[in-house]
């Protein structure tokens, strides 16, 4: 069994569980009862996307999926704290 249709295999149970994550998330997105659920899930979503482009880099041997990965995922995390900090002080000055 060659490397590829390991990986193709693996691909068969790992999108359906991406997907159905991705549509849990958007559900608690929109109908997240507080602010926090929705931070939480757009939060979940993004960083699950960033780990879904690293996967696909690997498999297309792509520098640039990586390098998207990447920031994604930091922009997330920098959101994270943006938003963290606003909801305990209530202001976002430097």
């Amino acid at each position: 069994m060659s490397l590829e249709s390991q990986f193709f295999l693996l691909m068969k149970f790992v999108i359906p569980l991406y997907l159905l994550a991705f549509i849990i998330y958007a559900i608690r997105a929109f109908k997240g009862p507080a602010i926090v659920d929705i931070i939480l899930a757009v939060d979940c979503m993004s960083f699950d996307i960033a780990a879904f482009m690293a996967i696909l880099a690997v498999y297309f041997k792509s520098a640039f999926l990586i390098s998207a990965a990447i920031t994604l995922a930091l922009w997330a995390y920098l959101l994270d704290i943006y938003i963290a900090k606003h909801l305990v002080s209530k202001e976002v000055g430097a």
